[in-house]
């Protein structure tokens, strides 16, 4: 099977993206006022973010390097 894969996505690949990440961003953002939590993907885990926003930024951003 042959697959080809664009550099960027067309115009209307572009809208239907930024649709997308509007939608999980106010879902993201309700759950959190809610006081609830959400479970996303990253560096190939399920990761669990919390509904307290100060601990979000640290326990998902493992990549961040303390100083």
């Amino acid at each position: 099977m042959n697959t080809s894969h664009e550099a960027a996505p067309s115009a209307d690949g572009r809208r239907m993206l930024e649709s997308l990440r509007q939608a999980v961003g106010k879902a993201l953002e309700r759950k959190r006022r809610l006081g609830q939590y959400a479970v996303v993907w990253r560096h190939g885990k399920p990761w669990v973010i919390n509904a307290d926003a100060s601990r979000v930024a640290e326990e998902a951003a493992p990549w961040r390097t303390e100083r």
